[in-house]
């Protein structure tokens, strides 16, 4: 992750974009992107092409097969992406320590400097309840779109 960090930084200072929000959210995309690209492909490769060849023979446009059909199919590999995509984010420190600047402070960076000057559990008890979030988030979306027919 470091050398991707130092091979953005060197590209970004290039573009302009060290020290902006917009730089941060183009390393955190870039380091993200292919794990959400292959959960979507996961769930696109599954997906059945009979389904969509029934909806337009019985009448609907690609477009309403598209958002009918298609997307409901491929809505949990969709979620899975940027539920992952969203996991990495949050622990990805080395893009966002050399992308970010001093002026952006992301919540990971805040918690990594806490530690390194306090020695308190205070940090234990965040970290618990981002834990605690994230399980009741991904049971949460499990129960409302169904992620146990991904793969």
């Amino acid at each position: 992750q470091i050398v991707l960090g130092i091979a953005l930084l060197n590209y970004f200072s290039i573009l302009g974009l060290i020290d902006s929000r917009v730089g941060l959210m183009l390393g955190h995309l870039v380091v993200t992107l292919p794990f959400t690209v292959r959960l979507v492909s996961i769930s696109v490769h599954n997906l059945d092409p009979a389904l969509e060849r029934a909806a337009q023979n019985l009448g609907a446009t690609p477009l309403r097969t598209f958002w009918r059909v298609t997307l409901p199919l491929l809505r949990p590999g969709i979620v899975a992406g940027a539920i992952f995509a969203a996991i990495i984010s949050f622990g990805e420190l080395a893009v966002t320590l050399l992308i970010a600047g001093a002026r952006t402070t992301t919540l990971p960076l805040r918690i990594f400097n806490y530690t390194e000057y306090n020695f308190d559990p205070t940090i234990n008890a965040v970290s618990t309840i981002f834990v605690v979030l994230a399980l009741v988030l991904i049971i949460a979306l499990d129960r409302l779109i169904g992620l146990v027919r991904i793969g």
